[in-house]
């Protein structure tokens, strides 16, 4: 049984912006090259990684984010059993791909805060804290990218296009 303590209480609400955690969620971080990897990965989760830089794909299931040439971190789309830790499609990516040496599965799930900002504000927020243009980056929905704000590494994925 999983002993999980958040830092953060409670939703928070501000004039056009809201912040929430969203837990728990299942992340592992996927490392592989090779054709038979991506194959292995795509039977497997039923999606193909996405192999453009900063982009992400969706399943019913899972949503994977572009991180590298060699690397994606696959979450799972609905929250998870907080009891326990043990997810089955680890536990058969990890028999497939890092055991035959295909690449690697790591489960990042406790490494990671998974944060939803919604509302016309989240750029103008993100702006203030990090060196990343996110002129562009606003408009494509399934946009990802590695950055820093406020001197903390984050991960961000575009999920929606504000209307």
């Amino acid at each position: 049984m999983l002993n999980y303590n958040s830092s953060i209480k409670e939703d928070k609400s501000y004039s056009e912006l809201t912040v929430k955690e969203i837990f728990p969620i299942m992340k592992l971080n996927l490392r592989g090259k090779s054709r038979e990897f991506l194959t292995t990965i795509g039977k497997n989760i039923n999606m193909i990684l996405p192999v453009e830089a900063n982009t992400s794909s969706t399943s019913d299931n899972y949503t994977s984010m572009w991180l590298s040439p060699d690397e994606w971190m696959v979450v799972t789309n609905n929250k998870v059993n907080k009891e326990n830790n043990n997810y089955e499609i680890e536990e058969l990516l990890f028999n497939k791909i890092s055991k035959t040496k295909l690449g690697s599965v790591t489960d990042v799930s406790d490494q990671f805060v998974m944060l939803e900002l919604k509302g016309e504000k989240i750029f103008d927020l993100l702006n203030t804290g990090c060196p990343f243009n996110f002129n562009e980056f606003k408009t494509k929905k399934g946009a990802v990218t590695q950055t820093l704000l406020l001197q903390i590494d984050v991960i961000i994925h575009h999920k929606e296009i504000n209307s």
